[in-house]
């Protein structure tokens, strides 16, 4: 009787993890919390040329700078497709002493 209501116990336990192998996400658009930074980040490097798209709905997302630790790191640009129909692409910014991060807005 033990062994039948263990194996009950067991089986229904694993159906918890057992779920569907699909999933529907909704997002809103919020700008991440920014991040106090106790330097300004250095010039922006200008670049005049942008790759070519790799295809239909790409967006270029500019180069940036973003804080690592106590450094400031260069992030290149890069194509990427919008997470989100009609969505855009916010570039991240430095404002009183705060870095507020890029992020997608509908």
């Amino acid at each position: 009787m033990k062994t039948k209501l263990l194996a009950l116990l067991f089986l229904a336990g694993t159906s918890v993890f057992a779920g569907p192998r699909f999933f529907f996400g909704v997002g809103a658009g919020y700008a991440p919390a920014p991040v106090a930074v106790y330097a300004p980040p250095p010039a922006p490097v200008v670049s005049y040329y942008a790759p070519p798209a790799p295809g239909p709905g790409y967006t270029y997302v500019s180069g940036y700078y973003a804080p690592v630790g106590r450094r400031w790191a260069w992030h290149g640009g890069y194509w990427a497709r919008p997470p989100y129909a009609r969505s855009y692409w916010v570039a991240p910014r430095y404002y009183h002493s705060r870095y507020f991060g890029g992020y997608w807005h509908r």
